[in-house]
């Protein structure tokens, strides 16, 4: 599963990705619903791909993605932004609080997204 975040680290977006495949591969799918005025988006060394950066640059939106450790190409990354990262990490950590979530006890997708949007609209947006 992979989500786009507001700057607040509160879900937006999410997509569930099939088995283990990686995410960076259906990133196009939330690339594409980048809302207007979006800046910056933050990732993890697993979306460090040209296939990823190269819309971003066309949009005018910078990327800050951590370099793997095998590019030949050293592209730079502002450090002290990607520290936000922890936003997002936070809210997959509240997200698995609930246990129907952490241990995926639906079987079929729409099952268990629909339990992800339920427990993410009170953790994130009723709960306040």
């Amino acid at each position: 599963m992979f989500l786009l975040s507001e700057g607040q680290g509160r879900p937006v977006r999410l997509h569930l990705t099939t088995g283990q495949i990686s995410d960076f591969r259906e990133a196009d799918i939330l690339l594409a619903d980048l809302p207007d005025g979006t800046e910056k988006v933050i990732g993890d060394r697993g979306y460090d791909s040209n296939r990823i950066r190269r819309p971003l640059t066309g949009w005018n939106i910078t990327a800050c993605i951590p370099l793997k450790k095998n590019r030949k190409s050293k592209l730079p990354y502002n450090w002290h932004f990607y520290k936000k990262r922890h936003l997002i990490e936070n809210m997959f950590a509240k997200l698995k609080d609930w246990r129907r979530i952490a241990t995926r006890y639906a079987h079929c997708a729409h099952t268990f997204m629909s339990a992800i949007h339920f427990a993410a609209s009170f953790i994130f947006y009723l709960k306040e």
